[in-house]
């Protein structure tokens, strides 16, 4: 009774946790065909033990026949699925899987010859109740089983030490994954383990777990594993994983080509050869660095790897070639620097071009007048009037463009950009009002507010003679408002050239808009409204 007991209690546990493993195999596999070679490996280990536990409890010769036909429906499959899973996981190749679609005939006739057996009676030479002989055929197809799950097993062990570079725990787990339950099977059929029921698919299942751990989390099921792996592998920077005792576990092609990383296996030896080539002193608890390796600038990060408890148990270590960084920032560099250059001489141009022209122009105008006999005094009083406006226009804009060379933190806020032009502004009595507090809503109008402001105190200053401009600038909710006033001469009629158009495309480019008001002697009025960004939307 009790070697029925106890064989009955070990499949009955082997089979929940296959289910249970199955179970959640189908319910979180990958809808592959690796997976399901997995889950078919499986189902035959399955119906393999329930055969076993149904040969425990049969009495009659029908019994037994019912039971030994279940349990070879599973045996006659699993050694070709084994075979194909492998070949599958190993990316053994097309043809080679070609080939192999054809070992579930092995199956086929392993069963037929099985269930014709009353027949010829070469696969049981005697099948009776609770006496079974095995005839010749059934051990010429174990050894054909053998040779499948051997096979399998071996190419599953040559590519996992082909990727690692040496025999790992790994290995070994895969190793005796097949040892284990062959040499189990092989004793039963020896006659030296004995037992009323075969324990061999027991043994099968727990390679099954055997080869899931050693592949880590269950990787032989998840595809995305596989590809994750061999894209690390073909990327351009190096990763190599530091295992808890500081050892090397993994490195990717990268990571072999790298010249520092010549005959490192440790954490240790890799900061040495680290600190060596690149000249520096460098920890090993470092977050990120950069280090610079003859011609070439290697950047470096650090990040650990926990387990469900927080504690450590792996350190990974990118490593990538930032060379080609360098050499676009130092270009960038180059470029912005040509594009300041340009900037500058197209304002030069535009500005203070301008303005030296058109006192030229009026010196020449001044002179041709003193020439005369009987100069217009009031005419050239006029000139060097124009031309005293002209001048302090023209420093001003001279300052603001120096001012802009210097130094870019004006242009952080809308105050410190107006501020900016008034510093420059010489000879007349300026005062700037604010209302409302700045903040980040306003960046995206700071070079507008810059360029209008300065082109209206510019026109103020050549052309008003104003004695006095008063700014004012508002911050409201939805809108920015800036109202520009002299007490310069005015005009009737307000014509737009180039200055004050410039002024209505920046604001209305924007979204904004842009109004001028005078009255002759009563000065010039310059209204500008940009309304919120996120308002708009």
């Amino acid at each position: 009774m009790l070697s029925t007991i106890v064989p009955a209690i070990l499949l009955s546990l082997g089979l929940c946790g296959m289910i249970v493993s199955l179970t959640w195999v189908i319910r979180r596999g990958n809808k592959n065909r690796l997976t399901f070679l997995f889950i078919s490996c499986q189902v035959s280990i399955v119906i393999w033990v329930i055969s076993e536990l149904l040969i425990l409890f049969s009495y009659t010769r029908m019994q037994y026949w019912i039971s030994y036909s279940i349990g070879n429906l599973g045996i006659c499959f699993f050694g070709p699925l084994w075979l194909m899973l492998s070949a599958e996981y190993s990316d053994a190749g097309p043809r080679v899987r070609r080939i192999l679609t054809f070992t579930p005939l092995i199956s086929a006739s392993a069963l037929i010859l099985t269930l014709s057996n009353p027949l010829h009676n070469t696969y049981y030479s005697v099948f009776e109740a609770g006496r079974v002989v095995y005839g010749p055929m059934f051990y010429v197809f174990q050894v054909i089983y053998y040779i499948c799950i051997i096979a399998g097993i071996t190419i599953i062990c040559l590519k996992h030490t082909r990727r690692s570079d040496q025999l790992t725990k790994q290995s070994i787990l895969l190793i005796m994954s097949a040892a284990i339950p062959l040499g189990i099977n092989t004793l039963s059929l020896a006659g030296i383990f004995r037992s009323k029921a075969t324990l061999t698919p027991l043994f099968f299942g727990f390679s099954s777990l055997l080869i899931i751990i050693a592949l880590g989390r269950y990787g032989l099921l998840n595809i995305n594993s596989l590809a994750i792996r061999d894209t690390i592998n073909n990327i351009n920077s190096g990763v190599v994983i530091f295992d808890i005792n500081n050892n090397i576990s993994y490195k990717n092609i990268y990571a072999d080509s790298v010249s520092f990383m010549s005959g490192v296996a440790d954490l240790p030896q890799f900061m040495k050869s680290l600190s060596d080539a690149s000249g520096q002193t460098l920890s090993d608890d470092f977050k990120a660095l950069e280090v610079k390796i003859g011609n070439d600038y290697y950047s470096l990060k650090q990040s650990c790897c926990e387990n469900n408890n927080g504690n450590k148990v792996a350190s990974i270590i990118t490593i990538s070639n930032v060379t080609e960084y360098h050499e676009l920032a130092s270009a960038e560099k180059k470029l912005s620097l040509e594009q300041e250059r340009n900037r500058i001489a197209q304002e030069m141009h535009d500005s203070a071009g301008h303005t030296f022209t058109m006192i030229s122009s009026l010196a020449r105008m001044l002179k041709f007048e003193a020439e005369k006999e009987a100069p217009d005094i009031n005419d050239m009083l006029g000139n060097i009037t124009e031309i005293d406006g002209l001048s302090r226009s023209g420093v001003t804009q001279l300052r603001c463009t120096i001012n802009n060379l210097r130094d870019d933190e004006f242009m952080t806020s809308v105050t410190r950009a107006v501020r900016t032009v008034l510093t420059a502004v010489r000879g007349v009595e300026t005062e700037l009002c604010i209302q409302g507090t700045e903040d980040d809503r306003y960046r995206f109008c700071i070079k507008t507010v810059y360029d209008n402001c300065r082109e209206t105190i510019t026109n103020a200053l050549r052309y008003s003679d104003a004695k006095r401009i008063d700014i004012i600038l508002k911050f409201l909710d939805d809108r920015f408002e800036m109202y520009i006033l002299d007490n310069g001469k005015g005009c009737q009629d307000i014509k737009e050239h180039n200055g004050l158009r410039g002024i209505r495309e920046r604001t209305e480019a924007i979204g904004g808009t842009a109004r001028f008001t005078s009255v002759e002697g009563e000065g010039f009025n310059t209204i500008i409204k940009i309304p919120l960004r996120e308002v708009q939307t």
